[in-house]
């Protein structure tokens, strides 16, 4: 089973066993109703992106493209618009954080575009590359003042080039990234999320000229809602398609040019795991 299969039982599994019920939750269900989650507090996965490990789950079909066109979204066309986002990349999930104008406000896009957050990324990792302060972060006080849809969940990326010598003295630069997550509803986004920041990885990666190398994704809180507990145990009981899917980019392509069908999946059986673990409903709280 893929590694993200593997972390994917052991966090589900935890939360059902251990989990945290909350009292008075913020989310409400579309007919109203509290919105409550069983959680755990403080969760890391890790995957050596060089070595061929991947945060894709096999217990569920993930819909890739869409994920990648999210991200790009986000920071490469640096956007808040929701026209936009459907237009281009046929997602509409955000439409729940419509402000009213046809964007989510002052947030996620925004926010990187206002501080000018990948460019500054990208210059600081080509100018400094052994620097530590390669850092994006989206959780900027000034803007929350302004009128916006929804505080990032996914909110800091921290970055570092690594250079690794083989034993015969062969030298390889990696770039590694970490992901700092408030907030996963794990059934619905958390999957989804670490694969989007791996291809972020990788899409960084390859403009810069780095191998993509180790990405580890850390969650301060993640949930199960209570209208998911069955799909939640549903999953556990599914069989995981054995495979090794592996997310490429071609070589040279900038970051500012790559479209959703230049990063190219392999190892990744959809129809397998369609057929095999069908996609399921979830009734989600905004």
């Amino acid at each position: 089973m893929t590694k993200g299969d593997i972390y994917f039982r052991e966090i589900v599994g935890r939360i059902l066993k251990e989990g945290s019920l909350d009292v008075n939750p913020r989310p409400r269900y579309a007919d109203g109703t509290p919105a409550h989650t069983l959680s755990v507090d403080h969760v890391m996965c890790t995957y050596d992106l060089a070595a061929g490990e991947s945060p894709f789950i096999t217990l569920r079909p993930i819909a890739i493209k869409s994920a990648i066109g999210e991200l790009l979204w986000i920071y490469r066309d640096m956007s808040n618009d929701l026209d936009l986002l459907r237009d281009k990349y046929n997602i509409t999930w955000w439409d729940e954080w419509d402000i009213g104008d046809r964007t989510i406000g002052q947030c996620y896009g925004a926010t990187v575009r206002k501080w000018n957050l990948t460019e500054n990324l990208i210059n600081d990792i080509k100018n400094d590359p052994d620097g530590r302060r390669h850092i994006i972060n989206m959780w900027q006080e000034e803007d929350f003042k302004e009128k916006h849809g929804l505080k990032p969940c996914a909110y800091q990326t921290v970055w570092n080039v690594r250079h690794a010598i083989s034993e015969d003295g062969e030298k390889t630069d990696y770039l590694d990234m970490c992901l700092f997550q408030r907030s996963s509803d794990f059934l619905t986004a958390g999957c989804i999320n670490q694969l989007q920041y791996a291809a972020f990885l990788i899409g960084i990666a390859n403009h810069l000229g780095y191998l993509p190398g180790r990405f580890t994704w850390f969650c301060a809180n993640v949930q199960v809602y209570d209208r998911h507990m069955d799909q939640a145990r549903q999953m556990l009981e599914r069989k995981s398609v054995e495979c090794s899917p592996v997310i490429s980019v071609g070589q040279g392509i900038s970051f500012w040019d790559l479209s959703v069908d230049d990063f190219k999946v392999e190892g990744y059986p959809r129809d397998i795991i369609k057929e095999q673990n069908p996609q399921l409903k979830f009734d989600l709280g905004i």
